[in-house]
């Protein structure tokens, strides 16, 4: 296999920008994006500095220091052929945990102009039923009170952009790449409500030196298991301790919006737009929602690859029903998109065995995925007196799976909801299926008291508990 190998010399670049939360996804978009770009000697002040907060992160920090910060990105195409590139654009990494003042320098630095994010969408710790900022979370509290010594991002933020203020270092655009509807106002009102309630002159000083834009990400990234760093050493002739695969679509596009400058990214493939929301809504409702509605029903068939479950036509119905009669009435297409062709590509995303993305990938902290691409649109739904079947089950299945964690072959899981309270818990486990709905993951609309959805919604808890969830499909496609 040839690599495509970075031709720049990566000691002649500089970081202009810090990114939190140096996972597979971030490693598989926006380093590719930047890789590419830093070809072009006039954008090599546009390198990126890795910060990881978590303790958790040891291994990838130890990983990508054994070997120059470097990495192998295979780009898996749909037609079997992939394509493989060394990654060059990491130039420096610092983990919090082990020098969290280099953290707090870092975003205090004046060559740095952006700060990116990827930190899950659970990760800027909103209320579930308000939506507002939790600031009596334990963690959010220590670093209200000790601004020195912060343990979250938003403690890290405030403190670097305080040094920033305090040695005039300028402004800087603070650019979030998760998964959210306008990701950029969740991340300004959650930084904004922290430096509110620590440092009243600092929150001022934000009011006009950092912007906020919105942003929408896409590219299917799986997580790297070991036996996928085995298989892509392997197939790819490396020695890579930190491999990422991901799909050959890819698309970012970002509201131009950069207070202290940005990079060229348009050159390599970013689209700058004023407004993002139409490509948001049209990814989150589509891609989004389509992913977790085909997660708990295929996990509990049985299926660990989303691309055995899109084998099954069962699934591949109740997915293109979903996405055809229930979801196209609320999207309408951004500009110069086709969007009969963005549906047919999903389905041929989501059915590549390059990629082979884990089902448990797609079920991963449902709490927290609900609110952000099911709920807004099961809203419009139930306003418009739509059809509720396919999300009635989608409910019902996701209860079973976080219940009794078995799926229909017998064999029992683990479920990963790193955001579930005590109260869901107990809601999940009580003998009532109507309780579920006032978990965390329904908080903002009212289901137990919808006749119509609790009707469909028991009947199917029922049907899935006692038939198991693929009978309980084949019944409504």
């Amino acid at each position: 296999m040839t690599i495509a190998q970075y031709s720049f010399n990566k000691k002649n670049i500089t970081s202009g920008i810090v990114h939190i939360g140096v996972g597979n996804f971030h490693r598989a978009h926006q380093q590719y994006y930047t890789n590419l770009l830093l070809e072009n000697e006039d954008q090599q002040n546009w390198g990126i500095c890795g910060i990881c907060l978590l303790s958790s992160d040891e291994k990838i920090v130890n990983s990508l220091r054994s070997q120059n910060l470097d990495y192998t990105l295979t780009v898996c195409g749909r037609d079997g052929k992939d394509e493989v590139f060394n990654i060059g654009s990491l130039t420096e990494l610092i983990w919090g945990i082990e020098n969290p003042k280099a953290v707090i320098e870092k975003i205090a630095d004046k060559d740095i102009k952006i700060i990116t994010l990827t930190i899950t969408e659970g990760g800027y710790n909103l209320d579930k039923e308000t939506n507002e900022f939790n600031l009596n979370d334990e963690k959010i509290q220590h670093d209200l009170n000790n601004s020195e010594n912060p343990t979250t991002v938003f403690g890290f933020i405030a403190e670097g952009l305080r040094q920033r203020k305090t040695t005039g270092n300028g402004p800087v655009t603070i650019l979030s790449c998760d998964n959210l509807q306008h990701n950029g106002n969740t991340a300004k009102s959650a930084f904004t409500t922290f430096i509110e309630n620590q440092d009243k002159d600092l929150a001022e000083w934000v009011k006009t030196n950092v912007t906020f834009p919105n942003s929408m990400v896409d590219r299917i990234t799986p997580a790297t298991t070991p036996e996928d760093v085995l298989r892509l050493n392997e197939k790819n002739g490396t020695h890579d301790k930190a491999p990422v695969y991901c799909e050959d679509f890819t698309q970012w596009v970002i509201e131009d919006n950069f207070i202290a400058g940005r990079p060229d990214w348009e050159k390599v493939g970013v689209e700058f737009t004023d407004d993002v929301t139409a490509f948001e809504n049209m990814k989150l409702s589509l891609l989004n929602a389509s992913h977790t509605l085909l997660s708990y029903p295929s996990f509990l068939k049985g299926y660990r690859k989303v691309d055995e479950a899109m084998m099954d036509k069962s699934i591949v119905k109740f997915v293109r029903d979903f996405m055809e009669i229930d979801i196209t009435p609320y999207v309408p297409a951004p500009k110069n998109t086709d969007l009969n062709l963005y549906k047919q590509t999903l389905i041929e995303r989501f059915a590549n065995h390059s990629v082979s993305d884990q089902v448990s990938r797609l079920c991963f902290d449902g709490i927290s995925k609900f609110p952000v691409y099911i709920i807004p649109n099961l809203i419009k739904m139930v306003n418009d007196d739509k059809d509720l079947t396919k999300l009635a089950f989608l409910a019902a299945a996701y209860r079973h799976y976080l219940k009794y964690k078995v799926d229909d072959n017998g064999h029992s899981f683990e479920v990963a909801e790193p955001w579930i309270t005590e109260e869901d818990k107990q809601l999940t486990t009580n003998e009532s299926p109507l309780q579920f709905l006032g978990s965390s993951a329904f908080k903002s609309i009212d289901l137990q008291s919808n006749e119509k959805f609790t009707r469909l919604y028991l009947k199917f808890a029922d049907e899935i508990k006692n038939q198991g969830a693929g009978k309980a499909l084949e019944t409504i496609i």
